[in-house]
């Protein structure tokens, strides 16, 4: 398997993860629903793991066009 194919994997699971939670916490706040992490805490944390995920799919980027030594 060629370098950064896993962290692409993973990084693409996580921006997936990441905008479902965001669409959650979305759709809560906007039909008004009170959850445990509350709306603002779902939209967040989905951004935040969206987050996470690109910097993981620049890393994979990276590491797959450096010339192996």
């Amino acid at each position: 398997m060629p370098v950064g194919c896993k962290r692409i994997l993973i990084g693409r699971i996580g921006a997936v993860l990441g905008f479902a939670c965001g669409v959650i916490g979305l759709v809560a706040g906007l039909t008004d629903h009170a959850w445990k992490l509350w709306p603002f805490g779902w939209f967040t944390s989905g951004a935040l793991l969206t987050l996470v995920s690109l910097f993981a799919l620049v890393d994979a980027a990276i590491a797959q066009h450096k010339p192996r030594s």
